[in-house]
């Protein structure tokens, strides 16, 4: 596993149900195109898979 991991949101949340929009939120993505970086843990890939249509990720 790789210790951090870049998310960037690719698709909008427009038409998503709304626990999809507030994971999307809660892991700090606002705008298309915008990325963050989080630690690699349980949490976060659970977050990510639960969204996985509307952000992409890349290991650092």
């Amino acid at each position: 596993m790789a210790n951090k991991l870049e998310i960037t949101l690719t698709k909008s949340v427009i038409g998503a149900k709304p626990a999809q929009r507030k994971t999307v939120e809660a892991l700090g993505l606002r705008k298309l195109h915008q990325t963050v970086e989080h630690q690699d843990n349980v949490a976060i890939r659970g977050m990510i898979n639960k969204v996985s249509h509307l952000v992409t990720v890349s290991e650092q």
